[in-house]
């Protein structure tokens, strides 16, 4: 262990000659980790560390996983939008561009040390081999984000920050809990998770990309252990209406706008009564597709959608406080309610 705490200092002299003073932390895998005494650069090497990032300091970020997309330009700075772009160690082909990562000098690598460890000793390698340091997060499920955000808002020296968010984090998770506990098994509302621009890519139950069904008091009809972390899973028609949900949660509006005139949807229940809805996505997703610290929001919004006579909320109201607190966004009226898709 001294051998590594030396190993940690020379390497900060190296790195960061120009800074006064580095220092260690044991980061959320349990490793201690040596990064500089004040951060002003950082590179997280998967989408929900650089939404966790945003969160609690933008200005820190140093690079993106891939090109803002539309709906991210929306409500974040312009600068954001002219950082490099990085890539990630995110699966499905996608890789780490070395090159533009060394040329940025971040002083940490933030990597999401995902559950699986096979997944991760293969990433952790990519990171090591260009010895930079690297801080991990547990972000394995929305339960890991009050840590999370505490966590990296002291590691950033924003530890006012973390702990207004992460007040916030555990009074919806506790809140959410308990209005679910008071839903009995027969008053669960049976969801169907619909993606892709046809709406017949879906998750699992035990998916990490559908976990606040469940939460909000709802019941994912595609059941099963999932069969990958990827997900995405496709099914055919046929089971959408073998399964016949009360509501369908969409992704893509591309299918949003079209499924309620597509006869192949017309005799299924979500759609006779009209419980189809698209999930907010501005500025990132509320629900999946990357994870992130919108969920917190998101849990709110599905849990008023599945059961508005329990889950009673101003959605338009808390929405602009979650956006003035986590994004330092002033949302207008009108503004909320287009983001809310009403």
């Amino acid at each position: 262990m001294k051998l590594k705490v030396l190993i940690g200092i020379l390497l900060c002299w190296f790195v960061f000659p120009f800074l006064a003073q580095c220092r260690e932390i044991i980061d959320m895998s349990g490793r201690t980790v040596t990064i500089p005494d004040t951060i002003s650069k950082v590179v997280a090497v998967s989408p929900p560390g650089t939404y966790l990032l945003y969160a609690i300091d933008p200005t820190v970020i140093a690079g993106l996983n891939f090109p803002l997309w539309k709906n991210e330009q929306k409500y974040t700075p312009a600068s954001l939008g002219k950082l490099p772009v990085i890539g990630g160690l995110v699966g499905q082909g996608r890789t780490l561009n070395r090159e533009v990562l060394l040329q940025v000098k971040p002083d940490f690598v933030l990597f999401w040390a995902w559950r699986d460890d096979a997944v991760n000793r293969k990433f952790e390698t990519a990171i090591d081999q260009l010895d930079l340091s690297r801080v991990s997060v547990r972000l394995d499920s929305i339960d890991d984000y009050p840590a999370a955000l505490l966590f990296l808002a002291d590691v950033l020296g924003k530890k006012e920050r973390g702990e207004m968010l992460y007040r916030y984090a555990m009074d919806t998770l506790r809140e959410a809990k308990a209005a679910a506990a008071r839903i009995s098994p027969a008053d669960k509302v049976t969801v169907y998770y619909a993606e892709g621009p046809d709406g017949l890519g879906t998750e699992r139950a035990t998916s990490l990309h559908a976990e606040l069904i469940p939460l909000a008091g709802g019941v994912n009809v595609h059941q099963g252990e999932e069969l990958d972390h990827y997900g995405m899973e496709k099914v055919s028609m046929e089971q959408v209406l073998m399964y016949d949900p009360e509501v369908i949660l969409v992704k893509e509006k591309s299918f949003f706008d079209t499924v309620f005139a597509d006869p192949r949807w017309q005799n299924i229940r979500a759609v006779r009564d009209r419980r189809v809805y698209l999930i907010p996505y501005v500025p990132f997703n509320w629900f999946d597709r990357p994870p992130s610290f919108m969920r917190l929001l998101g849990i709110k919004w599905l849990m008023h959608t599945l059961h508005p006579d329990l889950y009673q909320i101003d959605m338009q109201t808390e929405t602009r406080s979650f956006y003035k607190l986590f994004l330092g966004v002033d949302l207008s009226e009108k503004e909320a309610r287009e983001v809310l898709n009403l």
